[in-house]
């Protein structure tokens, strides 16, 4: 599965012990998050929905930081 840079620094945001727990934690935010924040963590949530377990455990998340 391919994340955007946007998409694996909103994972490593919300990181938890594994997929499931990842994706609460984003779905727990969402009421927060404004209009296009919020399209990005559905985006997101799409995806880490069509991986499994296995997928999300050998998966590398890697937060970017924006150069200045």
């Amino acid at each position: 599965m391919h994340f955007t840079v946007e998409e694996e620094n909103l994972i490593c945001m919300y990181h938890n012990a594994d997929r499931r727990r990842t994706m609460g934690k984003i779905t727990a935010a969402l009421p927060d998050m404004d209009g296009d924040m919020r399209a990005l963590a559905q985006q997101t949530l799409s995806k880490l929905e069509r991986m499994t377990d296995a997928d999300y455990d050998n998966q590398k998340f890697n937060f970017t930081y924006e150069n200045e």
